[in-house]
C-alpha cells in the first residue's frame, strides 16, 4: 500500500528522498517541505511584522485542536512545548509527593523518562523499576504484578525506543485507572506512527516532541494534561503567560489560567508550533490506523529481507507490539562497519548500543518511504558483510 505512487510528488513533498534513503526518524526527522514551508514563512513574515503579527495567536489556537485531535483529548488539555523531557519534568515537579509515595517506571527506558523520576527520591519518594523479560517489553501483568497500596504514578513509554516494543497502553491505563494510579506517557516513539486515545488509555500527562514520527521541528511537541488534573499538578515554571495578569500587571497572588496553557510560562515557539501543526494536519489528513498499517508493512518488508541474511532482530517482528523501529546486528559482522558502509551509500539509519556494550544497526522508516529504499539498504548491508558471514545464512539467529 504505498501511499505515494508519483515518485516526482513524493520526492517534492519530502525532499530528503531526492539523494538519500532515510530511516532515522526514530532518532531526529528531515523535515518534509510543507513543514519546512510553514516555518519559513512565518520567519520571513516575521522580518516584516512582529512576532505574533496578524492571525498567529489563532493559528496556535488551531494548533492546539489538531494536536488534541490527533491523541483524542480536548483542545484546551493541550500545552505547546517541547522537548519530551520538559514535559515529563513538570509531570515529576508538579504533583504533590510525599514521603513514601511510590513512582514505577523503567530503568531501560530513553533516559528522558528515567531521569525526573530518580531526581524525586530527594523528596523522599520511592522510585521502583520494572523488571521485563526482554527490553522494553512492559506487559500489563507486568505491571499489576509490581503495583503497591503506595503506588502512586506509573511513568512508561508508549513504544521502547530501542527495541520498538509498542506497550498496550488502553489496559495498562485502564488497570492503573481501577487502582486510582496516575498514568504517565512518554509517547515521543509512536505519535505520528501509531493512534492513541487518552481517553480510552486512561493516560493522565503525555509529553511528546515532534521531532520524531510526527515530522515536525525540534523543541516544540505536545504535553497533554487531563482537564481533571490541573489542580493537582502545580505548573512549576511561571510567568505572564500562564499566571493571569490583567493588562500585564503583576498580582499579589498566583491564579493560573484555567485551560492547559497555565503549563505554558512565557511566549512560544511560534516557528516550531506552525511546523507541527503543518505535519499534524497531513497526518490526520492520511489518517493514523492507514500510517500505522503502512509501517508495520514496510516492516515485514525489511524483516523478510534481513532475517536470512543472518540478523538479530530485537522486539517484535509483527503484531500490536510492533512497530516500524527495527533493531538488527550480525553475529559476525561490526554494526558500526555496517553503518559506516549504509552512509557511503546515502542510507541514513541509527548506530545504538546496548548495556553490554554490543553495537546494533536501527532502522525507523516512515509511511513515505517505499519498499524500493529497503532493498537498496538491504543491498548495501549484504555487500558489506563478510565473506564469512555466508555460514550464517543456514543457522539464523533465534528469534528474541
Amino acid at each position: 500500500m504505498n501511499l505515494f505512487p508519483d515518485e516526482a510528488r513524493r520526492r517534492d513533498l519530502f525532499p530528503i528522498c531526492r539523494d538519500k534513503i532515510f530511516f532515522a526518524h526514530a532518532g531526529v526527522t528531515a523535515l518534509p517541505r510543507y513543514v519546512a514551508d510553514a516555518v519559513c514563512d512565518y520567519t520571513r513574515a516575521s522580518s516584516q511584522n512582529h512576532q505574533e503579527f496578524g492571525d498567529v495567536l489563532r493559528d496556535v489556537k488551531l494548533a492546539r485542536r489538531s494536536c488534541a485531535q490527533l491523541i483524542g483529548a480536548h483542545a484546551d488539555e493541550i500545552a505547546l512545548l517541547g522537548p519530551t523531557s520538559l514535559g515529563l519534568s513538570l509531570f515529576a515537579n508538579g504533583l504533590d509527593w510525599q514521603p513514601g509515595d511510590e513512582v514505577l517506571c523503567y530503568h531501560g527506558d530513553y533516559p528522558a523518562n528515567v531521569y525526573p523520576w530518580i531526581e524525586l527520591r530527594r523528596r523522599g519518594v520511592t522510585v521502583r523499576y520494572l523488571e521485563p523479560a526482554a527490553p522494553g517489553e512492559i506487559t500489563p501483568e507486568l505491571v499489576a504484578q509490581a503495583l503497591s497500596p503506595k503506588t502512586k504514578l506509573v511513568a512508561l513509554a508508549s513504544a521502547h525506543f530501542f527495541t520498538g516494543y509498542r506497550i498496550d497502553a488502553e489496559a495498562i491505563g485502564s488497570l492503573l485507572h481501577a487502582r486510582g494510579v496516575l498514568f504517565s506517557l512518554d509517547a515521543i516513539q509512536t505519535l505520528g506512527a501509531f493512534p492513541l486515545d487518552v481517553e480510552k488509555a486512561h493516560v493522565a500527562f503525555l509529553s511528546a516532541d515532534a521531532h520524531k514520527w510526527m515530522l515536525g521541528p525540534l523543541a516544540i511537541g505536545i504535553v497533554y494534561v487531563r482537564r481533571e488534573h490541573f489542580e493537582k499538578l502545580r505548573p512549576t515554571l511561571l510567568g505572564a503567560w500562564n499566571v493571569q495578569s490583567p493588562n500585564y500587571l503583576a498580582q499579589d497572588r498566583i491564579d493560573f489560567v484555567p485551560t492547559a496553557q497555565r503549563y505554558e510560562p512565557g511566549v512560544l515557539n511560534i516557528a516550531g508550533i506552525l511546523g507541527m501543526r503543518a505535519a499534524l494536519d497531513a497526518f490526520l489528513a492520511h489518517g493514523m490506523d492507514t500510517v500505522a498499517v503502512r509501517l508495520l508493512e514496510l516492516k515485514a518488508h525489511l524483516v523478510r529481507q534481513i532475517e536470512p541474511l543472518g540478523f538479530q532482530i530485537l522486539g517484535p517482528r509483527s503484531g500490536p507490539h510492533a512497530t516500524s523501529i527495527t533493531t538488527f546486528r550480525h553475529a559476525t559482522a561490526s554494526s558500526a562497519a555496517l553503518f559506516s558502509a549504509l552512509e557511503k551509500a546515502h542510507v541514513i539509519a541509527s548506530l545504538r548500543h546496548d548495556r553490554e556494550g554490543r553495537d546494533y544497526l536501527r532502522f525507523s522508516p516512515h509511511f513515505y518511504n517505499t519498499e524500493a529504499e529497503l532493498d537498496r539498504a538491504v543491498e548495501v548491508l549484504r555487500a558489506a558483510l563478510p565473506v564469512s558471514a555466508s555460514t550464517c545464512l543456514e543457522k539464523p539467529w533465534p528469534a528474541r
